[in-house]
């Protein structure tokens, strides 16, 4: 099984760097949550060892609206790494994805090493800033379609991201205004609080994942506390923004 999970991840590896869609995988070799978490762990270790560091995670799957779009109901994380970061206000280059979505977030920078399950009452004090991001997601499947089993061992889909401007704003998370639009026009608008209820809901349960998978998140790191609305997707030249309301915009162009 360790040569098929090997196999999988390196053909969604290739996948994801030469911007070449593959069949759904799971149609022909079925497999687990818990067998597509390896598949996932053994592809980033394919981006380790070209160099990639991970510079922190994201969960999936966190709004009832992405729940939706996307036919699941349950929460799913994948890694980040140095090469998704994008440039805020900057240039993203659309031909390195496959079929690339922008989703408005909160994104969390951490202050101290989250190495054991959290509970709320304590998650604010293991924050150091947070700011508005727009997560740029492309699964690596020939149109857009997979199984819940699939998109965990594609790294949930995560392909970019943007993070805007840094702030300690924390304690008012709870029911932002959150808006997407494309060269002005709004295109998705939702709330913080389609995110589990509350964001900080999303570091509860990034500790808990984290801590099922034998994983330290070190200070420092980047939590995208998932999508607020549904995804958009991108197409060349185009604006895009995110503004949470209290927090400020992110923002990048398409080419």
């Amino acid at each position: 099984m360790s040569t098929l999970h090997a196999s999988i991840a390196a053909t969604l590896d290739q996948a994801a760097r030469t911007a070449l869609a593959v069949p759904q995988l799971s149609l022909d070799t079925p497999f687990s949550v818990e067998q597509a978490y390896d598949i996932q762990a053994r592809s980033i270790d394919l981006r380790r060892e070209r160099g990639e560091k991970p510079v922190g995670i994201k969960l999936g799957f966190t709004s009832r609206a992405k729940m939706t779009q996307m036919g699941v109901d349950s929460l799913i994380w994948g890694w980040l790494t140095d090469t998704m970061l994008q440039e805020e206000g900057g240039t993203v280059l659309l031909d390195q994805f496959i079929h690339p979505r922008a989703e408005p977030e909160v994104c969390f920078l951490t202050r101290r090493d989250i190495d054991r399950p959290l509970n709320l009452l304590e998650a604010e004090s293991y924050i150091e800033a947070v700011a508005p991001a727009i997560e740029i997601i492309d699964s690596r499947y020939r149109a857009f379609t997979f199984t819940l089993e699939d998109v965990i061992a594609d790294n949930c889909s995560s392909a970019g991201l943007v993070v805007g401007p840094w702030s300690r704003n924390i304690n008012a998370l709870a029911n932002l205004g959150v808006i997407l639009r494309v060269n002005g026009r709004v295109k998705q608008s939702g709330s913080t609080a389609a995110i589990l209820g509350h964001p900080l809901r999303s570091l509860v349960q990034a500790s808990r994942v984290l801590s099922a998978a034998s994983q330290t998140l070190p200070a420092g790191s980047l939590i995208m506390a998932g999508a607020a609305t549904a995804a958009e997707a991108l197409n060349a030249g185009s604006h895009v923004s995110a503004t949470v309301s209290g927090l400020g915009t992110a923002s990048f162009l398409t080419r």
